[in-house]
């Protein structure tokens, strides 16, 4: 009998146990299928939050170089470029405060967020500021030497310039693959501007390169030197730094209203010459910043290749019906080899050793 009652007791012992265990996977199967449909949802929500900037980012950059081109009649600009790129940076300072302004509903004022007018806060903004107005004026001006998939060609010159500062100013090593992309890049946007059926041996004229050299050192300076800002106290809020950075970019613009088109704009009017085009090329400039800072956000720097590459070719595709740009071999080469080279310089980046 003592013997029956202890293996009964076992096998009930076993019984628990086997349900337990049975429970157990039970719940760590739904779990993790719980685990998993959750995960795929948000991979799928990444997926179409990164197609969205993406698709944004090229339409924009694209379409940039056509607006300011289609802006123009009779191959002048009737109303003043002052007036237009102040209206960028006066749209741009508004969003930023409209970002600010719903994060302070959301989350409150914090040390990070809140707008401060401390000399050491304010005074790092006007050098990059500055950079900026003079890159943004001549991108105007560059246009009477160049078409506009010209333009997206020699625009990609700001990537040289912008790693060569890189590694003077914050001593940042470039790997072999990013020296040789600098090589391609040079190489495709000579190929690019080569024009057979001329004398002449490219196409943009050397006052066009030499404006194009200009606004990639600018570009790329104001560039590494707002990063170096930004990096100096990454807590801070974007949209404090933005805000900042807009708020002198639209006094330096103002400025340069005064002194180039005061005139005009007091007997004409600020807002003269402006067509619907003129809108949507103001509306283009200062929403590609916010998608910039979007792909830095949720996407990440192939996307930015990417966009690049395919608003190049969206340009001259465009340019074909809009402007009768004639579409070369030496122009489709060219293009394939800047955007290998961009391609190269973005995964040629040096890994930080572990």
């Amino acid at each position: 009998m003592e013997y029956r009652r202890v293996k009964d007791q076992s096998y009930d012992d076993l019984s628990q146990k086997d349900v337990e265990s049975l429970s157990g996977r039970s719940l760590s199967s739904v779990n993790a299928t719980g685990l998993s449909s959750a995960g795929g949802a948000k991979g799928k929500s990444n997926w179409k939050l990164k197609s969205v900037v993406t698709l944004a980012l090229t339409l924009l950059t694209s379409s940039q170089a056509i607006l300011i081109v289609w802006s123009k009649r009779a191959g002048k600009y009737e109303y003043s470029v002052t007036t237009a790129n102040f209206s960028v940076e006066a749209l741009k300072c508004l969003l930023s405060l409209a970002a600010l302004f719903r994060t302070w509903n959301r989350h409150g004022v914090t040390d990070d967020n809140r707008l401060t007018t401390s000399f050491d806060e304010v005074s790092v903004y006007p050098i990059p500021a500055i950079l900026y107005m003079v890159k943004n004026l001549l991108q105007y001006y560059i246009f009477a030497y160049v078409d506009a998939p010209a333009y997206q060609i020699l625009k990609n010159l700001n990537i040289i310039s912008t790693g060569v500062l890189y590694r003077i100013i914050l001593k940042k090593k470039l790997s072999a693959i990013q020296w040789a992309a600098f090589i391609l890049l040079c190489a495709g946007c000579t190929t690019a501007q080569l024009n057979p059926s001329s004398d002449h041996v490219l196409q943009t004229p050397i006052q066009g390169w030499m404006m194009a050299i200009v606004m990639a050192l600018l570009s790329g300076f104001a560039g590494v030197y707002t990063e170096a800002i930004i990096k100096k106290r990454p807590s801070r809020n974007i949209n404090v730094q933005n805000f900042w950075l807009y708020i002198f970019g639209v006094i330096f613009n103002l400025v340069a209203i005064c002194v180039q088109d005061y005139d005009a704009v007091m007997n004409k009017g600020f807002f003269h010459g402006y067509s619907f085009i003129t809108v949507l090329m103001i509306l283009n400039h200062a929403l590609s910043g916010i998608a910039v800072s979007m792909v830095m956000k949720y996407a990440d720097n192939i996307v930015k290749v990417y966009s690049t590459s395919v608003a190049m070719l969206l340009t001259a595709v465009v340019s074909v019906f809009l402007f009768n740009f004639h579409l070369s071999l030496a122009f489709f080469l060219g293009s394939t080899v800047v955007s290998v080279s961009v391609y190269l310089h973005s995964v040629g980046k040096l890994q930080p050793q572990k």
